[in-house]
């Protein structure tokens, strides 16, 4: 299986990963959990929700337009990271995350 990551943030500007399931295999959705509360403090991101408890959905969103799209342009570790735990994460082979629309399609 081939997992494939989409960000975007416009149109023209998406930025596309895949991962074979072998290259997923040594994470885990804990570890992928983890990794999106950590950088969500750190990019003192602000939860869509203040009442309620933040889901992971929100967590991906928030860190992806917190730490913004030149993480992205350079395409180094954080991004391809970004990628892989958002596969982890959410378990699933096809992922778009729309940071302009604040939304994630499957």
């Amino acid at each position: 299986m081939v997992y494939h990551i989409i960000v975007s943030f416009g149109r023209e500007r998406e930025y596309e990963y895949r991962f074979s399931h072998t290259e997923l295999a040594a994470g885990s959705p804990e570890e992928a959990r983890r990794w999106f509360d950590k950088e969500f403090a750190d990019l003192e991101c602000e939860p869509s929700n203040p009442m309620g408890k933040v889901l992971i959905i929100d967590k991906i969103l928030n860190v992806a337009r917190y730490g913004g799209e030149t993480r992205f342009i350079e395409g180094k570790d954080w991004a391809t990271r970004f990628a892989r735990y958002t596969a982890l994460a959410l378990g699933r082979d096809t992922i778009r995350i729309d940071v302009g629309a604040f939304n994630i399609g499957y």
